[in-house]
This record gives structure tokens, sequence and C-alpha cells, in this order.
């Protein structure tokens, strides 16, 4: 059974620095695109931060030079390193992945259980 597990939240001052981690486990051929959306209170779920197989990233505007998105190939684990967390940081961080499990057919998208970030003083 293929399943996305985080690690990394918890609470933190403004200013202050997290990094989360997510790793996929199971049994599946390839990770291709991971990222990281979050959900905060009475909000929307919203994307993060996105990593291609091959690297690329893409960033919400609201992270932008705050946040860096990374992935360990051989691990199957990407990460989210934030720093000059603000309160409105605050929310459940999803991990989320497309893992190709069945080489006939395209990837299926997979999400982890989230792991909350509050952002306070």
């Amino acid at each position: 059974q293929v399943q996305l597990v985080e690690s990394g939240g918890g609470l933190v001052q403004p200013g202050g620095s997290l990094r989360l981690s997510c790793a996929a486990s199971g049994s599946f051929f390839r990770a291709d695109n991971m990222g990281w959306y979050r959900q905060a209170p009475g909000k929307q779920r919203e994307l993060v931060a996105v990593i291609t197989s091959g690297g690329s990233t893409h960033y919400a505007d609201s992270v932008k030079g705050r946040f860096t998105i990374s992935r360990d190939g051989a691990k199957n684990t990407v990460y989210l390193s934030m720093n000059s967390l603000k309160p409105e940081d605050t929310a459940v961080y999803y991990c989320n992945a497309d893992l190709l499990t069945n080489l006939r057919l395209m990837p299926d998208n997979y999400w982890g259980q989230g792991t909350q970030v509050t952002v306070s003083s």
C-alpha cells in the first residue's frame, strides 16, 4: 500500500524556521511531481510549492524567498524548509505526490495525512 508520511510540524515563533519532510513508501515505480499544500481554518487548500522529478520548482507568491522545496530521489522524500515564518503561515500542511504504481497507466495522485504548523508568539 502506497502512502505519504509527513513529519516536522510544530509550534514556532514568528521569524522562526521549520523543516517538513514527507516520505513516500510502498510499492511504486517512480515518483513524479511532489509538493506541499496547506489549509488554514476556514480557507481552501492552497498550493505552497511543487518540485518535478527533474528538480524544477514552483512556489506560491506568498512564500517565495522564504520557503525552499527539495527532494531526495533515492529516499523518495520531499522537504519543505520554511524560514521567516509568519502567523499567516499557520495551517495544516499536506504532502502531495504523483506516484507511478502501474507501468500501463498514468501516475496516481496521493495525499499525506497532514501536519500542523503553528506560528505564534
